[in-house]
């Protein structure tokens, strides 16, 4: 049975999938630059944990490398084998640091840092479908995210285009919510 969040979930897709390709880099673009910007502190001994854009989810490396130039310690998700589980993490140094792992997502290439890793950021970029004013994230259905922030203190950023910040969303009671969100447009917004 198809529910709300599916039919949300199947719009988003849609929308995402008439976006020019020209769209998408400028709004690559945009994200990257908002990182300079960033409110929150950005420095030598702070690690923030980000992901690898794929298809047509906003952002690119160059976001990544944003963070890079700031000087923190970036981490990236590497999806564990098996059922959905907790994310497992490594150390993003550029994008020669990536190559294919699970689905043909690029995951780092260096040593796996164990679940808990990501307890070491205190700013966490998170890919959207779509977000709401409350801080609602709808993500793709299996729940590694919602999995991997419970009980985090981070601030949790979802990273969506200017038109996927939506007044409201269906919420489940597994679901963890978001208190920032960055978009192309906009750059880092607080909700709630």
């Amino acid at each position: 049975m198809r529910t709300l969040k599916d039919q949300r979930r199947e719009e988003a897709a849609k929308r995402r999938s008439t976006m020019s390709a020209a769209a998408r880099e400028r709004a690559a673009e945009d994200l990257a630059e908002w990182i300079h910007t960033c409110p929150f502190r950005l420095e030598y001994d702070v690690t923030v944990a980000a992901y690898v854009p794929v298809d047509d989810e906003p952002g690119s490396t160059a976001m990544l490398d944003a963070l890079l130039d700031r000087g923190v310690t970036v981490l990236l998700p590497v999806v564990p084998d098996g059922d959905p589980a907790p994310l497992d993490w490594a150390r993003y140094t550029g994008p020669a640091s990536l190559a294919p792992g699970r689905w043909g997502l690029l995951e780092p290439t260096h040593d796996r840092l164990g679940v808990s890793a990501i307890r070491a950021a205190s700013v966490i970029l998170i890919p959207a479908l779509s977000v709401d004013k409350t801080g609602v994230r709808l993500g793709r259905g299996a729940g590694y995210y919602d999995r991997t922030l419970v009980g985090l203190s981070a601030e949790l950023v979802a990273v969506v285009y200017d038109e996927e910040l939506v007044d409201s969303l269906p919420a489940g009671d597994h679901d963890v919510a978001v208190s920032w969100v960055l978009t192309p447009g906009s750059g880092f917004q607080e909700l709630g």
